[in-house]
């Protein structure tokens, strides 16, 4: 599987992804960079694939990828699971904003759909 390095060495990157994918799956969208977010998108639909499994093997691997917060766990198991149940892939949206104004970089949310 390919991946962006983000400039980043691995167990920063692997830190920065869990946090984001913590912070879409709580608060159901986040701003971030465009590089980000498809590389969290990864991410998040495979937490939701392992919420519609149910079974402690997939808890365990959600909970070891996000750093063993247990909210986060619960609701996309209790919540999120339910509410996709229906749906085979493509939870997640991306929508373009803006450059930053200090590196031009291009801004996007990063939604649940």
């Amino acid at each position: 599987m390919q991946y962006r390095k983000l400039s980043r060495n691995n167990k920063i990157r692997r830190s920065i992804l869990a946090g984001i994918t913590k912070d879409v799956i709580m608060n159901e969208n986040v701003v971030t960079t465009e590089a980000r977010a498809k590389e969290v998108r990864k991410f998040v639909d495979k937490m939701i694939t392992y919420g519609k499994k149910g079974t402690l093997v997939s808890r365990r691997k959600a909970l070891a990828f996000l750093h063993n917060d247990k909210k986060v766990v619960d609701k996309v198991f209790n919540d999120l699971a339910k509410r996709y149940e229906k749906r085979n892939g493509g939870y997640t949206r991306i929508l373009k904003l803006k450059e930053r104004i200090g590196d031009d970089s291009l801004s996007v949310r990063i939604e649940l759909v």
